[in-house]
């Protein structure tokens, strides 16, 4: 008698399963982005700035605490969540494929969540209870925390020329308020252009984003050091306490992989270098 084999059919897999970790995440803040903008329309500033963004007000009145977590996946104005995605998008990546899946996920929410826990005592410190943050800016640092630590002479480009015109947009706005929209535009339009300047064939046209070429762990330095000292004097659109957090905790993972991984990190380090 003839054995009998039973062939079970493959499973297909969903759009959604062959997907890194690092896409679906900038897939749910596209999602959540849209209807974040429909919820605006429908209910206004005040609903998104009280129950999405984090508002260190009702925070440390122990009010809307899930705000740790919808504010790391929102995002109203299109050239935020471009920018943050464009970045999340390479360097998140790049440290899924070191450091797997899991692992990744997990960095990327603790950031999220420890740069959330920063921005609020940081509005604490400096008086600014009223203002509410939103943005995954914090869990991006994150990522780029780990990298520094893991990889920290991999050479990266930092864009200088959107840094540059965010602070002269913020000083012109500061200083010419009535015109403030306009400035803005112009900045938003100028910054994408020096985005989409970066995929030129040609080197003349990619030096108009003035892309800087660093080391790794120099990056997060150059990234928020001169937008502290900045912050002081001029009121930027930018969660410095918020990046500081989630890089810290980026720093503090990747200082665990080094000393519980010696050999596998200074391979990674060196292939890298």
């Amino acid at each position: 008698m003839s054995p009998v084999y039973r062939v079970y059919p493959r499973k297909k897999k969903s759009f959604l399963s062959g997907l890194s970790v690092t896409s679906s995440l900038i897939l749910v803040n596209l999602v959540c982005y849209f209807i974040i903008i429909l919820l605006l329309n429908l209910y206004g500033k005040d609903f998104l700035s009280n129950n999405i963004a984090i508002n260190p007000e009702l925070i440390l009145s122990g009010k809307n605490l899930w705000t740790f977590l919808t504010s790391m996946f929102a995002h109203v104005d299109l050239f935020h969540i471009f920018v943050n995605m464009f970045s999340l998008f390479f360097i998140g990546n790049f440290l899924e494929k070191i450091i797997g899946r899991k692992r990744f996920f997990w960095v990327y929410l603790i950031s999220g969540f420890l740069g959330g826990i920063f921005f609020v005592f940081g509005s604490l410190i400096f008086g600014e209870l009223g203002i509410s943050a939103l943005g995954a800016s914090g869990a991006i640092f994150g990522v780029l925390g780990v990298l520094a630590l893991i990889v920290p002479f991999t050479k990266i480009y930092l864009i200088v020329g959107p840094l540059i015109v965010i602070i002269l947009d913020s000083i012109l706005s500061l200083i010419f308020p009535s015109s403030s929209g306009l400035f803005s535009s112009i900045a938003n339009i100028l910054i994408l252009i020096m985005v989409f300047s970066l995929f030129s064939p040609f080197n003349s046209t990619r030096k108009i984003a003035i892309p800087l070429k660093l080391q790794m762990w120099v990056l997060p330095i150059v990234a928020i050091v001169p937008l502290i000292i900045i912050g002081f004097y001029v009121d930027l659109p930018i969660s410095n306490s918020g990046h500081l957090g989630g890089l810290v905790a980026g720093i503090i993972y990747g200082i665990y992989l080094r000393q519980k991984f010696p050999n596998k990190i200074n391979a990674i380090s060196k292939h890298f270098s």
